[in-house]
């Protein structure tokens, strides 16, 4: 395998993945030749191709792919896609074709890297580092899994002697990376369609842990059991590093944060949630042993505006409140409509959910029956089959999870008609939910709410 730098054309099958997007950029920022192809054109396909890169969006063997030489092209795919012609092409001319895990691997084995891992939290906590990191004039790139408000990107270059990436468990994809230092916030059962099981989830995150070298550079939510020396963290209990004495006013978090030698009063934010402020505090944790003042870091959280998708929540001159949200498993969406209910317990709560993958529904159904119970109304959105088909999974349905739900007001929607019975509801919130094409909705909704 040659370096990386040898390369002078990039090309991405999958290109509009948030992860390869985000590698994308990277090599892009570069200065290399950067093309690809994408099954569908959404605004982030978009984004990239107003940044220069060529995208298409047909799977066809043309001029731009055949003009490419072997010998200076590297060929970057994700495992979500099974079967393309143009994958074919490249692997039967024998182009060099790696995973986006493996390069992401390559590009974290000449930095200091900083991989944040776990089921849940992970884009949160890894944008939060990058954004840290940023304040405090670090000299960084990360490659992250959401586009973080304040830099309207998954991708930033700021130096290359740290990287802050999000480590993907999905087809074990972390094990590639080259962490310094990490986090592991969670190790929930997810990704069965790999893993099997918990026992086995649970494992893939203690061969991750294994692979940093220093134990004072692991950090752990405390619980998890990881299998190896680690430094804790956590919210409203004693740990390695810790926060409390959690306080609202309005819509503002106050906490202040423990370390092992020192407390440091009254960091403010706006991101709501106890599990945020578990993120914030192995984010600071983490800046602290970089040795970042914690001057910058309480004005560097201070100004934090989280991640499209992750709460973003809009307040209308009527007093309802629209909010939108990636969650798509049942911790996931218990944490969202637990910060719901908590800041605003009166509300009449209708949310829309689009449950994302055939074998995540059938694993976790009960879970998720159980979170959507928790509102006034429901509208459950057709499954988001992603790399699944239906035929593989015969009765999972998006009707026979509503079965399972012990709401009086709820009914199964598909996504084009969504609109028009949202705007027929009464409500106080409404909370869009989801990791599929749920997001299509958002521009609407945002442009009705503000008419009325």
């Amino acid at each position: 395998m040659k370096n990386l730098e040898t390369y002078q054309n990039f090309y991405f099958v999958g290109i509009g993945g948030i992860g390869m997007s985000a590698l994308a950029r990277y090599f892009h920022a570069s200065g290399k030749k950067v093309l690809g192809y994408d099954k569908t054109n959404t605004k982030l396909t978009q984004n990239l191709m107003n940044e220069g890169i060529d995208i298409v969006f047909e799977d066809l063997i043309d001029e731009r792919i055949t003009s490419l030489e072997k010998e200076n092209t590297l060929v970057i795919y994700t495992p979500a896609i099974k079967t393309l012609g143009i994958l074919d092409y490249f692997n039967e001319n024998q182009f060099e074709v790696l995973k986006r895990a493996k390069v992401l691997g390559l590009i974290t084995e000449n930095t200091d890297c900083i991989a944040v891992a776990g089921t849940h939290g992970k884009t949160t906590t890894s944008t939060l580092v990058a954004h840290l990191c940023k304040e405090a004039d670090l000299p960084f790139s990360c490659f992250l899994g959401g586009i973080a408000e304040n830099f309207k990107s998954n991708f930033l270059f700021n130096g290359n002697q740290y990287s802050v990436v999000e480590a993907d468990e999905y087809d074990r994809s972390f094990l590639n990376l080259s962490p310094d230092w990490a986090v592991i916030t969670s190790t929930d059962a997810d990704h069965l369609d790999i893993y099997g099981d918990k026992n086995t989830i649970e494992e893939g995150f203690k061969q991750f842990a294994a692979l940093v070298p220093n134990d004072k550079q692991l950090f752990v939510r405390k619980g998890i059991e990881i299998g190896r020396p680690h430094l804790t963290y956590a919210v409203n209990e004693f740990a390695d590093y810790y926060s409390d004495n959690l306080r609202m006013d309005h819509d503002k978090i106050s906490f202040d944060f423990h370390t092992p030698t020192e407390t440091i009063k009254d960091f403010v934010w706006e991101i709501p949630g106890i599990h945020n402020v578990e993120n914030a505090t192995v984010a600071l944790a983490i800046l602290n042993n970089l040795g970042v003042d914690f001057e910058i870091l309480k004005k560097a959280i201070a100004n934090f505006k989280g991640i499209k998708r992750r709460y973003t929540k809009h307040i209308y001159k009527n007093g309802k409140i629209y909010i939108d949200d990636y969650a798509h498993h049942p911790t996931e969406i218990n944490a969202v409509v637990g910060s719901i209910r908590t800041f605003y317990p009166e509300k009449k709560l209708l949310v829309v959910f689009q449950p994302h993958l055939f074998s995540r529904t059938r694993d976790f159904a009960d879970g998720f029956a159980e979170s959507l119970s928790n509102s006034e109304e429901l509208i459950l959105l057709d499954i988001y089959p992603a790399r699944e088909l239906q035929e593989n999974f015969e009765g999972i349905t998006s009707d026979w999870l509503l079965e399972k739900v012990t709401l009086d007001k709820k009914e199964v929607s598909n996504l084009s008609d969504a609109f028009n019975k949202i705007k027929e509801k009464d409500f106080d919130i409404l909370l869009t939910v989801g990791a599929g094409n749920i997001d299509t909705l958002y521009d609407p909704i945002c442009e009705w709410m503000n008419k009325n």
